[in-house]
């Protein structure tokens, strides 16, 4: 029977008389077997007819099931309806609502009016009516006795106010209720109440904060407004106590700084998004609503110096990942350092950044690197032209250090690390952008006056220490970043061969190696390695088994051996040198090679020196190689028939030919005041030096290219012992050319010249020319012309 009145029913109820005996109908059924009665509600909206009767049948079995506490049920119904997902729901019952409120008849026998009071009174069940004068709390002491405060809301009360204010807003917001003056003035009595601190009470200050700033209408007098302005002020005054105690880490304080540096930048759509998502629902809010509380907020509550003095107070978020959802402190920071707040009123914002960069970990928050940028161009670029001092200040070298300290390498790095990887992976970002950013802006920062410090060679070199291990852990965001900036500045540690390489290490070999690391293998110390080159060439068996114990070990673990190896190498060049022994250390070279090629190049070149200038000790360091690459060619004349070390050479020339063209261009920026102090009386016009100083390293770089490609090219050619040898050789073979029988040891030594180290240390070089000739045709012309 029921089910036949639903589905014949009016779509609304309250509209015609028989709809309205419909309603009565039913509601009567319903009272004879109260048991049905929700069953018959779901009818209601899954027909969408007959809302007054879903909201009459809730009225009636609230009456008999109120609870004192829990939220209500009618509040659950008629938030389900409006805030559900059904989009058909929502239209239907915002139209009951709205059509309920256009009628002028006797409106105490409607649902609709039946349905505010129960709304209204279940509100005014939770507010505990408090005089100033009796509760005198410290915020309250120098507010006029008369003003009454509803403070103290219950614990017990507050999940369910907060469902009343999210009921409300959707009442007001997506059906469009216009509250009557006493549910605005009881509203507002809830809004401003004060909840304890707990992460409930978070939420309840935050949606009555976004409520206030969705529905101004509901202050209108001077006293209400007053009353706002104690809650707002009260916000600002226990926010870090109620983060303290509740543990909640993306707490109200951070929202209303946001609103507030909102407010200051005119950006109303940013404070309408905010309060939309804050209150989950979307709901239309008019920019001009707003106007009334940016003047409360900016020349009131939170003028811009408050805002900036008080972000800097805000402690950081402990242990930042993108896990931490909500408003943080972090996007506060961002937006002020976007606005330059922080230096049009000269408040210092470098430790904090420092100590947010401190506490992160992975996934990585996205908010992070925008920061890191803001921050960059903030130190480098001043708020304004009349003011060149407005600047943030830079994170010293000290601290930047502390963040690497303990990566020493070796066994116990693990060990010694206080910050997590995330951590040192943003410092070393920020330290490549800042380096970036400055030789950038140079012209600029000479033009202003400025004088801003470059980072010195030592902190380079401690932060791009093992720069290729961090690359393995790089999190998701940050790795595409922080390989432009290596890329553009350092493109010798981004070589593409040596990825390639690298590749090869991981998947089973890696796991066989576990296998076959015994504890012998671990157990060789860089002294046994000593003991073991020092008898070469004579006894080599020792050697042999040291080096191949060594290969299992991962690259990290080999670099306590990186010393040793490097400076026997010239050792190996001596004859009787077994290939093998060449070929497993070039093999250890590579494998180092990911770990820490600017010191292991250093040290090869040093040790790769004819006698004459090791008996001298002259040692060449990172700056001498990168000034001038062909250093790594003056090597001893033995190398160059040593295939597996020409390999190495070739791969430290193809570096710092690299390096050195990154050098050069860093250069002419970081001098590039030489390019602007002559122009002030040159004849030529301003933009004349420029030109020739990019000419002139142009040509310095072709020129070394060119030199590089004809030294290596010489390499190639035979010497004269290698044509008289050859001419033996060929002589021979032709006195034995056409016999018959076992294989004669003139024809082993046909084998031999085919596949002599001439031969392969041709191949080599080769390969190399032919990839640099790709990189840059030009060289092909050049060498060509010459």
């Amino acid at each position: 029977v029921c089910r036949g009145l639903i589905k014949n029913g009016e779509r609304q109820d309250e509209e015609s008389v028989g709809g309205r005996r419909r309603t009565e109908a039913l509601r009567h059924l319903c009272k004879m077997n109260p048991s049905q009665a929700l069953r018959v509600r779901g009818m209601v909206v899954e027909e969408c007819h007959l809302p007054g009767l879903g909201v009459a049948l809730t009225l009636d079995h609230t009456k008999n099931e109120a609870s004192d506490d829990g939220v209500s049920d009618l509040v659950c119904f008629v938030s389900g309806l409006l805030l559900g997902t059904n989009a058909k729901v929502r239209t239907w019952f915002g139209t009951f609502i709205r059509n309920g409120q256009q009628r002028k008849r006797d409106n105490i026998s409607s649902v609709l009016w039946q349905m505010r009071r129960q709304l209204l009174l279940e509100l005014m069940g939770i507010l505990p009516t408090v005089r100033s004068t009796h509760i005198v709390e410290e915020a309250d002491v120098d507010t006029e006795p008369n003003v009454s405060v509803y403070s103290g809301l219950k614990e017990e009360h507050v999940v369910k106010a907060s469902a009343l204010l999210r009921l409300y807003c959707a009442l007001m917001g997506i059906a469009g209720l216009k509250p009557t003056d006493e549910e605005a003035e009881q509203l507002l009595q809830l809004m401003t109440s004060r909840p304890p601190a707990t992460p409930a009470g978070v939420r309840f200050v935050s949606l009555s904060f976004c409520m206030l700033l969705a529905f101004s209408t509901l202050v209108s007098t001077p006293e209400q407004e007053q009353l706002m302005v104690m809650w707002l002020s009260w916000m600002i005054k226990e926010e870090a106590y109620f983060e303290s105690i509740s543990g909640v880490s993306a707490s109200f304080g951070e929202m209303l700084l946001l609103v507030a540096m909102y407010f200051h930048s005119n950006q109303l759509s940013a404070i309408i998004d905010l309060v939309c998502s804050t209150l989950g629902m979307k709901i239309v809010i008019k920019p001009s609503s707003l106007s009334r509380m940016k003047t409360i907020f900016t020349q009131e509550i939170f003028t811009e110096q408050v805002v900036t003095a008080h972000a800097v107070r805000v402690p950081v978020t402990g242990n930042l990942s993108a896990n931490i959802t909500g408003f943080l402190p972090i996007h506060c920071i961002y937006q002020l350092l976007k606005s330059r707040s922080f230096t049009k009123h000269k408040v210092s914002i470098k430790d904090w950044i420092y100590r947010q960069l401190c506490e992160t970990t992975t996934p990585l928050h996205p908010q992070l690197l925008p920061l890191i940028d803001v921050y960059i161009n903030s130190i480098l670029t001043p708020a304004s032209k009349s003011n060149p001092e407005a600047t943030n200040q830079p994170v010293t070298e000290q601290e930047i250090l502390n963040v690497f300290q303990g990566l020493s390498g070796g066994e116990n790095t693990r060990l010694t690390q206080r910050y997590s990887i995330t951590t040192q992976l943003l410092v070393l970002y920020y330290v490549l952008s800042y380096e970036e950013a400055l030789l950038a802006n140079t012209k600029i920062l000479v033009r202003l006056q400025m004088c801003l410090k470059s980072n010195s060679e030592s902190l380079r070199k401690a932060v791009l220490f093992r720069v290729d291990v961090y690359f393995l852990n790089t999190p998701k965001g940050l790795h595409s970043a922080l390989l432009r900036l290596l890329a553009t500045n350092y493109p010798h540690l981004c070589i593409v061969e040596d990825w390639i390489c690298e590749e090869q290490i991981t998947g089973t070999d890696a796991l066989l190696r576990r296998m076959l690391l015994t504890n012998v293998a671990k157990n060789h110390s860089p002294k046994q390695l000593q003991e073991a080159f020092s008898v070469l060439p004579g006894n080599h068996t020792q050697l042999m088994q040291i080096l191949e114990h060594l290969t299992l070990l991962s690259a990290g673990e080999l670099i306590p051996y990186a010393e040793v190896l490097t400076s026997n190498m010239n050792r190996l060049l001596n004859a009787g040198v077994p290939r093998r022994i060449l070929q497993t250390v070039n093999k250890l070279w590579m494998v180092l090679n990911t770990v820490m090629p600017r010191r292991l190049w250093v040290m090869t070149v040093n040790a790769l020196q004819p006698s004459v200038k090791i008996v001298r000790q002259q040692k060449y360091t990172q700056n001498d190689l990168m000034i001038d690459p062909l250093i790594v060619l003056r090597c001893d004349q033995r190398v160059h028939r040593s295939p597996p070390l020409m390999d190495i050479t070739l791969h430290m020339l193809n570096g710092y030919l690299l390096a050195s063209k990154a050098y050069l261009n860093s250069h002419l920026k970081e001098t590039a005041e030489q390019d602007i102090r002559p122009s002030q009386n040159n004849a030529m016009g301003p933009e004349a030096p420029e030109v020739t100083r990019e000419e002139l390293k142009n040509a310095l770089l072709a020129a070394q290219d060119s030199a590089a490609v004809q030294i290596l090219l010489e390499i190639c050619l035979p010497t004269e012992e290698e044509k008289a040898q050859s001419s033996n050789t060929h002589s021979l073979l032709k006195s034995v050319h056409g016999t018959t029988g076992p294989k004669s040891p003139e024809l082993e030594e046909e084998d031999d010249s085919l596949l002599c180290n001439l031969r392969e240390v041709q191949c080599l070089i080769c390969c190399l020319l032919h990839q640099m000739y790709i990189a840059d045709p030009n060289i092909v012309k050049l060498v060509h012309f010459q």
